[in-house]
């Protein structure tokens, strides 16, 4: 009883008018939708060789058992790295926020940086973003960097981003695949594994539609027990298959490497930085007017200490061994559920602290499988399309390119160096200088530099 007590006074229960029940629930209900995760994020960065083999986009690794060290440690660093991450924000701020290696950031991570300069590397530079997010908190710098960024090109860079892992979505379930005369094409439906990840993508969306709670982990966990009666995956054969001790991380941490980094180029560095400072600031305040958290001048109290838990996230994960941890949109779900306070955090890193048990189970998960989860958060995320101005054309067309940039030159960087290229030049030839912030003008400088080199 004096727990409880200790609880509500902590979490301030009842000046939220909540609950310590309500608020379990609301984490449960926040897990479960973002649960996903575990399965999404380990699949894509054994893709961009964060394996024990270091390959990249190998067939064979497609079904990389849970039994590789690396991919272990990297299902591992996923859920630590979401526990302590929301555990945090949930002390730091006691606001009913989730974290979690983010979407898309992820994907970049994996299909971009990796693959040319290495994962340690690509590890180094989520580091450097994260690092230099939690400076420019502390300056009291990053409202005003925020808001010198277009809207249009934030919402442009949302939708990018979408398409970019919708494409990885589609490819990774064999849906659609190279082809020598038109470049892309659909791929077999007499494939098992096409089948399966079509399968789960109506399946999922079925259940989103139905707003059932978690369809995208049901979603991956149908297609994977189907994959196992197919055939297409072994099933396992005993307990420890399915539980076990968590796995070492000793593969993955701290394996940074700052000297490739540094040979990204500031465009990478910064793509990383300013995804992560838009979608979380976009994230907090749109969550937090959703808990009516906001004050009277529709601001969020205490976003600073919201964005030191992020920036610092990042940095914890980036030595973990995991792509840029970012808040999730799916706390709107727990808050939904009544979650007003830091305890519906806390229940939800706990949530995830107790899957660390379960981490063997990734091993029968296959790509198809998780394929389906990429196409939805895709779709989910283009719908910031709708609040570009395509009636301006100094507005429409800098959103285009980047949109367009992002799955066409498979880059999310290009896309955004795109974007800062052509929005003050057609600003300028407008006769509307003004318009521009004086920021925007060395972001394209940079911009330019990056594709000249």
């Amino acid at each position: 009883m004096k727990f409880n007590t200790f609880l509500e006074s902590f979490f301030q229960l009842k000046e939220h008018g909540t609950s310590i029940k309500k608020e379990a629930l609301a984490g449960m209900t926040t897990f479960m939708t973002m649960a996903y995760i575990i399965f999404v994020n380990p699949d894509l960065l054994k893709q961009g060789g964060m394996n024990t083999a270091g390959a990249l986009f190998d067939d064979a690794l497609v079904y990389t058992s849970v039994n590789d060290p690396v991919v272990a440690a990297v299902v591992t660093v996923t859920i630590l790295s979401a526990a302590i991450a929301t555990i945090a924000m949930g002390l730091l701020t006691n606001y009913p926020f989730a974290l979690a290696s983010g979407m898309g950031l992820n994907a970049f991570f994996a299909f971009t940086l990796a693959p040319e300069y290495g994962w340690q590397a690509a590890l180094s530079a989520v580091f450097i973003s994260g690092f230099l997010f939690f400076l420019l908190t502390a300056a009291g710098w990053i409202t005003i960097i925020e808001r010198a960024i277009p809207q249009n090109l934030k919402n442009a860079t949302a939708a990018g981003i979408g398409l970019f892992i919708a494409l990885i979505g589609f490819t990774n379930g064999d849906i659609i695949i190279s082809d020598p005369n038109t470049l892309v094409g659909i791929g077999s439906f007499a494939d098992h594994g096409t089948l399966l990840a079509i399968g789960g993508l109506l399946l999922t969306a079925g259940l989103m539609s139905l707003n059932v709670r978690g369809a995208i982990l049901i979603g991956i966990l149908i297609s994977a027990i189907a994959a196992n009666i197919l055939g297409i995956i072994p099933p396992p054969q005993q307990l420890s298959d399915l539980v076990s001790l968590p796995s070492s991380i000793a593969p993955i941490a701290l394996e940074l490497d700052f000297r490739d980094a540094l040979n990204m180029g500031i465009i990478v560095i910064f793509t990383l930085l300013f995804v992560d400072i838009f979608d979380s600031m976009g994230t907090l305040v749109g969550t937090g007017e959703r808990a009516g958290l906001l004050d009277e001048k529709g601001s969020l109290p205490k976003i600073r200490n919201a964005m030191f838990a992020d920036s610092g996230s990042s940095m914890l994960g980036s030595m973990l061994g995991t792509s840029t941890v970012t808040t999730y949109v799916e706390s709107t779900t727990g808050i939904a559920e009544g979650g007003r306070t830091g305890l519906t955090s806390i229940f939800v890193g706990l949530f995830f602290l107790l899957t660390l048990f379960l981490t063997p189970l990734t091993g029968y998960v296959p790509t198809q499988a998780t394929a389906p989860a990429l196409i939805i958060v895709g779709s989910m995320m283009m719908g910031s399309v709708k609040n570009i101005d395509f009636n301006d054309f100094t507005e429409a067309f800098p959103a285009f390119v980047t949109i367009a940039f992002m799955p066409f030159a498979f880059s999310i960087s290009e896309g955004i160096a795109a974007g800062f290229i052509t929005y003050p030049l057609v600003k300028i030839l407008a006769g509307r200088r003004e318009e521009v912030h004086w920021i925007i003008y060395p972001l394209a400088i940079i911009s330019i530099i990056h594709f000249w080199v």
